[in-house]
């Protein structure tokens, strides 16, 4: 994802205390009003806040950075991050429980409106600046750019879920998952060979380019203290966000998803101005039904959503960062507005986001992640493509390099 930690000269610890207090009130109106379990999940989500922003684990500028400079570290981090996830997911999967509890997989259909929606969604991460994940933490860590992109997301999500039962009648194979089909040790070996070979080609590629491989992050601070206030490594983020995935799949029964919450939040604002969502088909099948007139802590993805960004926040404020910039060139914003709309949209298409669909779907086993995976790659490379004429910065490199 792309975003800036501009850096501050004192650590204030305002923005911690805040989060902080958000956290606890939140956790005390959950406990008051859903339960324990709820709690725990936004305890998660907060965590994953921390996790994402400390490693600045990003998918956007992970996959910029490889289309452009073919720089491969944060792809290799993405296949850590999945291996870890597979070799936890696939066994709970394949015996349906987890700790006594049932637990299903994002397994969903693989076909044209998911390579439509990863594609559209690949060009708004690099439009918009971030992904899902990436889109929350950056408006935690005080990027007021993602909140634009953010608010068009919410937009986009609300749109798509006008329009989606058209595009799942479209050509699809049904929803398939490979631990069901070959079994769990099969798929693992399958899943973790691919993985593999992709990190290989990575590597190839980046030494072709460079000479080496990229160093990795380094910091002033060491022990509790880098866990504190970071920067971590990637392969610290990788491994805790497939943990926290595995936690997870664990409290919720499935794995960790984003963006239903942000079709959601746009249902009910636009019920409450009066639309009548309830009459589109997406709003009538029994759990989005259901989603619609409950309290909107009651959802999951929404309480994780939210815990997400103050954790994020608290994260911004332990390493001394959290400064809002209000300043924002008029073409990036008119960017963050059409990636905004596009990630949003997308990501109704094609059954998630980055996480759901890719992250989660991948971890489920289905075959859909894959999908998702190779179109929403295609869409960064367009997006890359598109980016020198938002943003001035990339059209005075690509000026210099004579592209």
């Amino acid at each position: 994802m792309s975003f800036s930690l501009p850096a501050t000269p004192a650590h204030k610890p305002v923005a911690p205390l805040l989060a902080f207090v958000f956290l606890l009130f939140g956790a005390v109106f959950l406990q008051n009003s859903v339960g324990s379990r709820q709690v725990l999940l936004l305890v998660v989500g907060a965590a994953l806040g921390l996790t994402l922003y400390h490693a600045a684990f990003g998918f956007t500028s992970a996959w910029r950075v490889f289309i452009n400079d073919r720089r491969g570290a944060g792809l290799r981090a993405q296949m850590v991050m999945l291996a870890v996830a597979v070799v936890l997911f696939f066994p709970a999967l394949g015996a349906g429980t987890l700790f006594g509890q049932p637990v299903v997989g994002l397994v969903a259909p693989a076909g044209v409106s998911v390579v439509f929606g990863a594609f559209i969604f690949g060009i708004g991460m690099q439009l918009g600046g971030g992904c899902a994940s990436g889109t929350l933490f950056t408006v935690g860590g005080g990027n007021a750019r993602m909140l634009v992109t953010l608010l068009f997301f919410i937009c986009g999500s609300l749109i798509a879920t006008h329009h989606v039962d058209w595009w799942f009648s479209l050509p699809s194979f049904p929803a398939t998952s490979i631990v069901k089909s070959f079994g769990v040790v099969p798929a693992l070996l399958v899943s973790l060979a691919v993985f593999a070979i992709i990190a290989a080609v990575t590597v190839r590629l980046e030494k072709r380019r460079h000479g080496q491989l990229e160093e990795g992050v380094t910091s002033e601070h060491q022990g509790l203290r880098r866990f504190l206030r970071g920067p971590w490594p990637l392969v610290w983020g990788a491994i805790g966000l497939a943990l926290l995935n595995y936690a997870t799949l664990a409290l919720a029964g499935r794995p960790w998803g984003i963006t239903s919450a942000f079709a959601l939040w746009g249902a009910k604002v636009a019920s409450g101005l009066g639309v009548d969502v309830g009459s589109w088909v997406f709003w009538q099948i029994p759990g989005n039904a259901k989603a619609l007139v409950a309290p909107v802590w009651e959802d999951v993805t929404s309480v994780m959503d939210i815990g997400i960004i103050f954790g994020a926040l608290l994260a911004a404020g332990l390493a001394g960062r959290f400064a809002p910039n209000l300043k924002i060139p008029a073409r990036s914003l008119f960017a963050a507005v059409i990636g905004g709309l596009l990630l949003g949209y997308g990501s109704r298409l094609a059954y998630g986001c980055n996480i759901g669909a890719y992250f989660s779907g991948i971890a489920s086993g289905s075959l859909h992640g894959w999908l998702w995976l190779v179109a929403a790659f295609i869409g960064n490379s367009v997006g890359v493509r598109l980016r020198p004429f938002f943003f001035a910065g990339e059209r005075t490199k690509v000026a210099l390099s004579g592209c």
